[in-house]
């Protein structure tokens, strides 16, 4: 009974953040903290209160002998684990990304805080770090071909706060450098913490990592692990135990203790932002953590991003490049194919593979050496785009406006265009512009090229590598790998293809995205970094207009140019990074209602509302006929503080849910796609 309850005699008032995803309850309550729950009820640990009649899950913040609510307080019902899943450093880490994107406490924590599984408690940590195995001495020399690069690891090794913006040279093996860097800071009692986009990556940052550690030294953090291995991991790195720490985006809070390093890789790609809300971004965690932790931080890639040139430009970070020379050492061969020069080769072979002279060339010369080579193209699939065939408008879906496409299938079967949103065939299709019947392929998709290809070079083994069919890894022998962006298998033996093709790149370029300049050169960097030098007959043709500037700069091998126009671009029309921007999703009325209550920074403008860009909806139900289709309304302001938009929006949430409106609404902060 709660009667019988007797306070603690030290500090009996804890307060405690109810994990209720409300957000004008998103903040701490005063609970008594019962004597014989007074040693594990500490800053940090995870309990069970009673909230308006329920028992709800809360984290203690702190303790103190005072209590601020003017009534009588309830007791605390039990302490769900003694262990201090919220440490300081996280608690600060969450409060400022609340602020930072306007989100809610607790919905940032489900990502930073596994849920708990009592087995996994039980695990042993107190094995020191160093007796998990042996760690050999790193060779940190690869370093000495960037400018500044040893007097950047001497900073990271001495534990200061050095931010680097890291170029890999073409072809360089990112993971061999990196694993170096954090098994000396590791070995030196410090931890380290590398973020990777995906699980290819994660699984190719552990195969150096265990070059030099055992595999019991690295904890792997990742989607792919259930809750008890997840949590037992997490367990482990807050207890000091775990201190190289290696995962994807959830990893980037993970609760390492006196960190010195953090590493995050191609931070342009889309799936280092979280899908939840608040939408958080693994770079901005680890930026964040930089800053309150004094780590040091390397954001490396073979591109730019336009946010990183912005950190490098206000002196935040700095440029980690190769000098000129040895980029040109380290590149393949690099050519363009444009509209003026685009010349099919005479082989009527090469006529149906839609590959131009030079391209056909560069292929047959790598094959003869015996070597693999990489084809890339934009979609996968058979034919993914069509369009009129008459008056070339692209072909929609009668029923969703969605884009028609012509699937892959048997031999004995007729293709009918079919919606790639709601799956709908439609064999009687009709051009809504000039009524005509007919299509036309606008891209080919792989399996299509790979068809092709194999009709242009019979006998050569044809692979395809894209979708739901990833190859991790290919022969180092003569094939043509077709692999859709971001899919590009790796060659065995360390080995690099001997040509690579890019094809359909308007594709890319023509897309109707902020960053389709930013993606394309990425993925080119990423398929042209596979390649072997010039030296050794390496060679990439783009089949690209070579008079575009982004072309000039993939051949030049350029990427901090690149970026560094990119961003000039967007401060010219007002674009983050170079303003603060929040997309803000909702209904008609609701919508409007929320801006009412946002009180915008100075110099603030509010853009819309527009419809919501095509296949994206709200989260949630309701009646459409009562409150018509959602809509978008774009807030941008001048760069300032860090947190000033999402303070103000976060303080109009608060105001939204005093009043009960529970209408669907979705806040996204210098989102990496606006529509």
């Amino acid at each position: 009974m709660a009667s019988s309850r007797v306070p603690a005699s030290h500090q009996p008032v804890a307060r405690v953040l109810p994990l209720l995803g409300v957000p004008h309850l998103d903040r701490p309550f005063d609970y008594l903290v019962p004597e014989k729950l007074s040693d594990h009820a500490q800053p940090g640990v995870r309990v069970r209160v009673r909230f308006s009649g329920r028992l709800i899950d809360g984290i203690v913040l702190e303790r103190c002998e005072n209590k601020e609510h003017q009534g009588s307080l309830r007791f605390i019902e039990r302490v769900i684990s003694p262990f201090q899943v919220y440490p300081e450093r996280t608690a600060r880490l969450v409060d400022s990304l609340a602020d930072r994107y306007g989100g809610i406490r607790s919905d940032i924590i489900r990502s930073a805080v596994p849920s708990r599984h009592a087995a996994a408690e039980n695990s042993d940590f107190s094995t020191p770090w160093e007796h998990l195995g042996h760690c050999a001495e790193p060779d940190l020399s690869a370093w000495s071909s960037y400018q500044f690069g040893p007097s950047f690891v001497d900073a990271v090794i001495a534990r200061r706060p050095a931010r680097a913006a890291w170029q890999v040279l073409p072809g360089e093996d990112w993971a061999a450098p990196l694993a170096a860097l954090a098994a000396k800071v590791v070995r030196d009692g410090a931890g380290a913490l590398l973020v990777l986009p995906d699980q290819r990556d994660v699984e190719r940052m552990e195969t150096a990592l265990r070059q030099l550690v055992s595999a019991r030294q690295i904890t792997v953090m990742n989607a792919a692990l259930g809750p008890q291995a997840r949590y037992r991991r997490f367990l482990s790195v807050l207890m000091g135990q775990g201190r190289l720490v290696v995962g994807t985006r959830s990893a980037a809070f993970a609760p390492v203790k006196d960190l010195a390093l953090a590493v995050i890789l191609h931070d342009g790609d889309d799936s280092l932002v979280d899908p939840r809300a608040p939408y958080t971004h693994a770079r901005e965690v680890l930026s964040t953590r930089s800053a309150q932790e004094g780590c040091a931080l390397v954001i490396a890639g073979y591109s730019r991003t336009a946010e990183t040139q912005l950190l490098v430009e206000a002196g935040w970070a700095h440029d980690l490049v190769a000098p000129r020379e040895v980029v040109r050492q380290k590149s393949p061969w690099m050519r363009a194919v444009g509209d003026s020069d685009f010349e099919l080769a005479r082989d009527p072979r090469a006529r149906h593979a839609r590959l131009p002279k030079i391209a056909f060339e560069a292929i047959r010369q790598a094959l003869d050496r015996d070597r693999p080579v990489l084809v890339q193209v934009p979609r996968k699939g058979y034919i993914p785009v069509l369009a009129c065939g008459h008056c070339r408008t692209p072909a929609r879906c009668r029923h969703c406006n969605g884009p028609l496409e012509l699937p892959m299938v048997k031999p004995d079967e007729t293709a009918v265009p079919t919606c790639r949103w709601c799956g709908r065939p439609d064999p009687h299709y009709r051009c809504a512009e000039c009524g005509s019947t007919s299509l036309r392929a606008v891209v080919l998709g792989a399996s299509r090229t790979v068809e092709e290809l194999g009709l242009a070079f019979p006998g050569v083994p044809i692979l395809l590598s894209g979708g739901n069919r990833v190859l991790n890894e290919v022969s180092n022998r003569a094939s043509v790998v077709v692999s859709t962006p971001g899919a590009e298998p790796v060659v065995e033996d360390h080995g690099r293809y001997g040509a690579a093709v890019l094809l359909d790149t308007w594709s890319l370029l023509g897309r109707q995205s902020l960053r389709a300049t930013e993606d394309t050169l990425a993925t080119w960097f990423q398929a042209a970094s596979h390649v072997e030098p010039a030296a050794h007959g390496g060679q990439v043709v783009v089949v690209a207009d070579n008079s575009l500037i982004v072309v000039q700069d993939f051949l030049s091998w350029d990427s901090v140019a690149a970026a560094r126009r990119e961003l000039q671009q967007r401060r010219e029309a007002h674009f983050p990074p170079a303003v603060h921007l929040a997309a803000i999703d909702g209904l008609p009325s609701g919508l409007s209602a929320f801006i009412d209550t946002v009180q915008l920074p100075e110099g603030a403008e509010v853009l819309g509302p527009v419809d919501l860009p095509p296949g994206v909806t709200l989260p949630g139900e309701w009646d459409k006929s009562v409150h018509g289709d959602p809509q978008r309304i774009i807030l941008r302001c001048p760069l300032g503080p860090r947190n000033e938009l999402g303070q103000a929006l976060r303080t109009a949430r608060v105001a939204r849910s005093v009043r009960k409106d529970d209408s669907p609404l979705r806040i996204q902060v210098d989102p990496l796609h606006i529509g």
